[in-house]
């Protein structure tokens, strides 16, 4: 071949890709690795290796086994529920209707052949059925539907709580009240029967069903309804109650709980004002330790000092004696039958250890002198020294000597002299001035009136008999306060009689609401050394719980009957239960009865759209305490600084902050309000958010001026300010528009409180410059743990529409 015809050989250039040659040699693969190891594995892989190398047969087991393990424990706690090893299934009869007859559907419950009857008091309803033949044995409680409080106690309690509809309307106001009270606190197990269906005429009877299914759905989607006209029907509502499942409540799961069966009251001096409960009663929930506190819910907080362990008044197999002709007679032995206990078959459980048992203290006893400062040293004092002898330069007349120029005050010095004394100003002074500047800019001069003749048909005397004008014209007041409060959200107008510095010296600046810091253990009121707090209240939490489960083996378990005495217990509370009333017992987390600074989370109740102001006191049922307070309300925000809102709003979650007893969530929370009459008017539901003095709630204040004089990106605003002194005192404070602008104050102009303004952009005519202020705002300090019987609710038929109301 010739050499021309000799094709080129291609050469590659210096940007001809290199990859990485594959390193033959240096790698073992898993074989060889494992030959190398001969078996031995470390025990991290090793765990790895099980959890990734299961087979699919293994996972299929290991499926079997968990649902095998839930689905006996929801059958032992069934069959423990009502049997001999657990307490009786309480049952607590709620008549959701006025016209509803409970003499005649208790009688049909009782009837069941083959079931002990043990009747404790005719009058109040209760009774308690036990069935051999079932193995089962229950307690029915009648509910006072005219006292919520009793509605709301015994449901803490129970197991199950059966409603009974009428079979025309279902429930009446009172009863959907109550519906909704139970549903924010907390439901549990229900069963709904309606009785008198049997009354309607046969032709009707299809409507009737189908309508009061309608009404049933809205409350209860999937809930199955029960007749409950013959004896047949009343024990196959005997078996749904007992086979049907348990829901739990997390606020109960975790505490010993117990309603009263007996209550016996021995005084422990000469008075007899206060003494020894001695109240018995079944143990449910978890174990009762007696160095543990008790809470006796509506009374408070008290010690024990013996647990004892009666008979069961209750037995589920009752004794056999044997008479003098052989013949068995079946004897159930009560306690409430024999006229007097007998005193050996009465066993002492536990008592209590005063050096383990905790004490009742809820407060911090602040020291005065826990302040001071030791002595000061000679270092010390030479810099005091030396800091007073640093020379201050002020203009003075010429001629004027050291000690003459001593004696000349400083403007700033001599306008601040009323400081110190303006700085004791209570917040409730302030927020009186804020309500008086609001009212007072509301107020509008009388307008020229007309006469209008009114038909005789709208004339109803007897409705104004019972209007209350005072209460409607304070009302209406709060009305027009929140809906200003709604359009100028903190907007308040700067007073002329009065320095805007002094006014607002309590408050400050922030250059970002989000992101300035703010420290929150700065100027503390006195209140907060009276409080207790945890360094992480969430882990606290976890390590108490887990310490409780240890502890069980130290209580008297589940299911007993026992007799508990309570030390230190006022006379009244005997009274209250004697009246009628429920007797309701909860034991107490450690550190349950200190005080701090209560976090609940709420939103308003649908049912309530009248104005709720900060700081009015409210009524607070939270898990298992009630109690009354005056709460702040701020917003539910993830940041570290958290505004305060005048009114409880009725569009968005709101965080109440009051001073109360540490309650570990989780705990469902009613708020109610306490109408004139004595009524109790549900406003907000909730739960408890967390128990954390250091959530830092701000006070905003927003001054408002007006542009006079506008330029390219200068304007002189009026207005704000009515003096030149405050001008240059807020002059560091940053300005903003409601059209977004940003700016600054530049330099006070006259001295009626005009200034020179620099923005980042020209203003509008229409735009309006704003200030914000900052303060930290604290509750006060109204805890009381008595709260007033309320008067049976009745729906309110005035009711003012919030858009209705015209602003002035």
């Amino acid at each position: 071949m010739a050499a021309g015809d000799q094709q080129a050989v291609h050469r590659p250039g210096t940007f001809k890709q290199q990859n990485k040659a594959h390193k033959t040699g240096r790698h073992r693969g898993r074989g060889a690795q494992d030959r190398e190891n001969k078996g031995r594995v470390p025990v991290k892989v090793l765990s790895k290796k099980l959890k990734r190398n299961v087979s699919k047969l293994d996972r299929r087991h290991k499926a079997n086994q968990i649902r095998r393990q839930r689905k006996d424990a929801v059958l032992t706690e069934k069959r423990n529920l009502g049997s001999k090893d657990g307490p009786p299934h309480l049952v607590v009869v709620v008549p959701l209707h006025a016209s509803v007859v409970m003499g005649s559907l208790l009688n049909l419950v009782q009837s069941n052949e083959g079931d002990i009857l043990h009747e404790d008091d005719a009058k109040s309803g209760k009774f308690a059925l036990v069935c051999p033949k079932m193995k089962q044995r229950w307690r029915f409680v009648q509910a006072n539907t005219g006292d919520l409080h009793s509605v709301l106690d015994l449901a803490k309690v129970a197991d199950t709580l059966l409603f009974v509809l009428d079979p025309q309307e279902g429930w009446d106001s009172y009863g959907d009240y109550c519906l909704s009270c139970l549903f924010a606190q907390g439901l549990p197990t229900f069963v709904l029967a309606v009785q008198g269906m049997s009354e309607i005429p046969i032709k009707k009877r299809n409507d009737t069903k189908k309508q009061l299914s309608k009404v049933t759905e809205k409350r209860f989607p999937d809930a199955k309804l029960f007749h409950l006209d013959t004896a047949q029907e009343a024990s196959l509502l005997l078996r749904q109650i007992s086979t049907q499942k348990q829901r739990h409540l997390a606020f109960r799961d975790r505490r010993c709980y117990m309603l009263a069966h007996r209550a016996d009251f021995q005084p422990s001096d000469e008075s007899g004002l206060v003494g020894t409960l001695k109240v018995s009663g079944y143990i449910r929930g978890q174990g009762l330790n007696v160095n543990r506190l008790i809470h006796i819910v509506g009374h408070g907080d008290f010690q024990m000092s013996q647990i004892d362990a009666p008979p069961d008044p209750y037995p589920l197999n009752p004794r056999v004696l044997k008479t003098r002709k052989g013949e068995d007679v079946e004897m159930a032995v009560s306690i409430s039958d024999s006229p007097c206990e007998m005193e050996e078959d009465v066993k002492v459980l536990m008592k209590a250890d005063p050096s383990v048992q905790e004490s009742l203290q809820s407060e911090v006893v602040p020291d005065p002198m826990e302040g001071e400062q030791t002595w000061p040293t000679e270092e010390e004092l030479k810099e005091a020294e030396d800091s007073l002898k640093v020379k201050v330069q002020r203009k003075v007349p010429k001629g004027t000597s050291t000690y003459q120029a001593a004696w000349i005050l400083d403007e700033e010095e001599s306008d601040g002299e009323g400081d110190s004394e303006d700085d004791d100003m209570d917040e409730d002074q302030e927020d009186a001035m804020d309500e008086a500047e609001e009212e007072g800019s509301a107020e509008e001069p009388d307008e020229e009136s007309e006469t209008v003749t009114i038909p005789d048909s709208t004339r109803d005397d007897k409705y104004d008999e019972n209007l209350d004008e005072a209460e409607e014209e304070q009302m209406l007041e709060k009305y027009k306060l929140q809906r200003q409060d709604e359009m100028f959200p903190d907007e308040v107008d700067t007073p002329r009689d009065q320095l805007a510095r002094i006014r607002f010296q309590k408050f400050r600046g922030l250059k970002s609401f989000r992101t300035s810091p703010w420290d929150p253990k700065e100027n503390l009121p006195r209140d907060y050394a009276r409080i207790f707090q945890f360094h992480d209240f969430f882990r606290t939490r976890k390590r108490i719980f887990r310490e409780l489960e240890e502890e069980e083996n130290e209580s008297a378990m589940v299911g007993w009957y026992v007799t508990v005495h309570i030390t230190g217990v006022p006379v009244s509370v005997l009274e209250h239960y004697r009246q009628g009333a429920p007797l309701v017992l909860y034991s107490l987390v450690p550190h349950e009865q200190k005080m701090s600074v209560v976090n609940m989370l709420v939103r308003r109740h649908a049912g309530n759209n009248e104005p709720v102001q900060a700081k009015e006191e409210i009524i607070f049922h939270c898990g298992f305490r009630r109690f009354r307070a005056a709460p702040l309300y701020s917003q539910h925000t993830s940041a570290d600084k958290h505004k305060s809102e005048r009114f409880l709003r009725s569009d968005a979650a709101v965080v109440v902050t009051a001073y109360a007893p540490i309650t570990f969530p989780t705990a469902s929370v009613l708020m109610f309000k306490q109408r004139s009459n004595g009524m109790h008017d549900l406003i907000a539901t909730g739960s408890l958010l967390s128990v954390d003095p250091d959530r830092i709630v701000i006070k905003r204040v927003v001054l408002s001026g007006h542009p006079l004089k506008i330029l390219k990106k200068t304007a002189v605003v009026r207005y704000m300010f009515f003096n030149r002194e405050d001008v240059l005192w807020f002059k560091p404070v940053e300005l903003r528009t409601k059209w977004g602008r940003r700016g600054h104050i530049k330099e006070p102009l006259g001295t009626h409180g005009h200034m020179k303004c620099h923005f980042d952009g020209q203003l509008k005519s229409q735009d309006t410059v704003l200030m914000n202020l900052y303060k930290r705002v604290y509750p006060k300090w109204t805890y009381d743990p008595y709260v007033p019987p309320p008067v049976t609710w009745v729906k309110s038929e005035v009711q003012i529409d919030l858009a209705e109301v015209e602003m002035e």
